[in-house]
């Protein structure tokens, strides 16, 4: 399984604006300045997290981005599975129904473990998790 850019830029681009957002809503050229992400990727990632309502727009001259809700309310596993789709690190685990396989594999038992425990670490951690983190980069260990 492999993260695509779109699922990083999308976490870098929520964190951003949960560190960035307590004095007002954050611009998208100041996010892309920030994270070293051009303007018009990270306006297709947003249109992605607004239309799912885990952003907000504030139009105006000092208008932006801002969460629609509290860091601690956002897992990982959340914003990824929004950009990324399912995190199944195989088809037959998203849906056994998929393979004809699946009654007698040997191996399933391997594919769902390595899915539950994607799925515990990607669901464990939040937003404030990861504020955290930026604030005191020795909490990350």
């Amino acid at each position: 399984m492999r993260i695509s850019t779109k699922g990083r830029y999308a976490l870098r681009m929520m964190l951003d604006i949960a560190l960035h957002g307590q004095d007002g809503p954050v611009r998208v050229r100041d996010i892309a300045e920030r994270e070293h992400i051009s303007v018009k990727y990270l306006e297709q990632i947003i249109s992605v997290l607004t239309k799912a309502g885990y952003l907000r727009s504030v139009r105006g001259p000092m208008g932006g981005y801002r969460l629609s809700r509290e860091p601690a309310e956002y897992t990982v596993g959340m914003i990824l599975r929004l950009t990324e789709g399912d995190m199944a690190p195989v088809a037959c685990v998203a849906d056994t129904a998929e393979c004809p396989m699946s009654a007698e594999c040997i191996t399933i038992r391997l594919w769902r473990e390595l899915d539950e425990a994607i799925d515990s670490v990607i669901d464990k951690y939040t937003l404030q998790d990861l504020m955290s983190w930026a604030k005191k980069p020795e909490a990350q260990d």
